[in-house]
């Protein structure tokens, strides 16, 4: 509910939720009063979720079974989960209806990706206990960008599933998953205040 550009971050997520037509329903899933209200005010129902599935390192994936057992119950049974997490509030329409239409009989998921920076061939490394630093990737010896396989990172740009898979599985990879790819200039994924500056110079 902190705000970027003078709305509250939820809020970018919820409405573009609702602006897409295809797109039935809009829910938010917290057990946060002020995260409730606000999410109210901007067109979504609220899911009360479990105290013990809204730590920190509570899994989302319960979170997500969870809430489509509860739209079930409520609703009846639906033909697609989307999960547009709060933390991409540059993403578009656009990139949520083809990750909404990447979805067919031969995957089980979609997710938003977006090209690297860096690459676990050339420039990642890890540190060992004698602070010792290595490639991520040991293998094959690449000396410039060029060379190495292209890379991507995961954004937040959107989760698509059917929710049988996530009610039979435990994580996303334990299917066939499809990857959209999203400009770098919308795929940004706030996890640091930094990042949150960052999406706040971009969105003005």
């Amino acid at each position: 509910i902190k705000e970027l550009a003078g709305k509250p971050l939820i809020s970018y997520a919820i409405e573009l939720s609702n602006n897409i037509e295809v797109i039935d329903k809009t829910f938010v899933s917290t057990d946060d009063k002020k995260i409730s209200e606000v999410s109210k005010n901007y067109g979504a129902e609220v899911i009360e979720r479990p105290k013990n599935l809204a730590e920190d390192n509570s899994p989302e994936w319960l979170a997500w079974e969870h809430a489509i057992d509860w739209v079930e119950k409520n609703y009846g049974e639906f033909d697609k989960f989307i999960s547009l997490p709060p933390t991409s509030p540059l993403r578009n329409q656009s990139d949520v209806i083809k990750c909404l239409n990447a979805l067919d009989s031969y995957s089980d998921v979609v997710i938003g990706i977006t090209e690297a920076s860096h690459s676990p061939w050339f420039n990642m490394v890890k540190k060992d206990k004698d602070h010792i630093v290595n490639l991520v990737n040991e293998g094959k010896k690449i000396y410039n960008r060029q060379e190495a396989p292209l890379i991507y990172n995961i954004t937040t740009c959107a989760y698509v599933m059917n929710p049988d898979f996530i009610k039979s599985n435990t994580q996303i990879f334990d299917g066939k998953v499809i990857g959209v790819e999203i400009p770098k200039d919308r795929a940004i994924d706030i996890d640091t205040l930094l990042d949150f500056q960052i999406a706040d110079f971009l969105i003005c």
